[in-house]
Formats: structure tokens, C-alpha cells, sequence
């Protein structure tokens, strides 16, 4: 059974989204969970309507994780296959939402 979980996992992508100044400096990383949750993506996912997704996205999980969010300017979110070729991240409904109610002007995204 355990092997068969494992398995499962590695078939979900890993999405990355760093979060930087106006200088290009880093100010915080995040990473979508498929087991980790967070007050503030309940928040977002409710005010969507879509409160059932409740799991961690990557852009969440960076804006939770900034400690001066008012220096905040650029967001870019990557997702890349079992190959290593790029996918596309575009923020979903929740995490646009998310990104609107911050100081971040710039969102791209593979």
C-alpha cells in the first residue's frame, strides 16, 4: 500500500513560486502541498467559491511566507514535467484572487 501512495505522488507536479522585489531580490519561495493546508488558502479558496481546495498552492505558500509583503513587486510561478520540459503555472482562479489583494504588479509564469 505504501508503494502505491508513492507511486501516486510522483505522478503530481511540483509548482515553485518565488516572490521578489523591485531589484530582483528574492523575498520568498513557495511550493504547492498536496497534504498541507493554511488558514489563509481556506480564505481565498472560499471567497472564490471554491472552498473545497483546501491544499497549499505554491503562490499562497510564498505570500505567507514574506516577511516585509509591502516590498513585494514580482511573482513567477514554474512547473515543469516528469521530462523536465515546462508547463504551464498560470495561477488559477484562487491564486489570481490571491495576487490581487497584494503589492505585486508582475505575474508571469511558465
Amino acid at each position: 500500500m505504501f508503494k502505491q501512495s508513492e507511486n501516486h505522488l510522483s505522478k503530481r507536479h511540483q509548482i515553485t513560486a518565488v516572490i521578489y522585489d523591485r531589484k530582483n531580490r528574492v523575498l520568498s519561495i513557495g511550493h504547492n502541498s498536496y497534504v498541507k493546508t493554511h488558514p489563509l488558502q481556506a480564505q481565498y479558496a472560499e471567497a472564490v467559491g471554491e472552498g473545497y481546495k483546501v491544499f497549499l498552492h505554491a503562490e499562497i505558500h510564498a505570500i505567507t511566507r514574506l516577511k516585509k509583503p509591502h516590498k513585494a513587486h514580482r511573482i513567477a510561478i514554474f512547473r515543469y514535467n516528469e521530462s523536465g520540459k515546462p508547463v504551464s503555472a498560470k495561477p488559477c482562479t484562487i491564486c489570481a484572487h490571491a495576487l490581487t489583494q497584494t503589492n505585486i504588479k508582475i505575474i508571469e509564469h511558465t
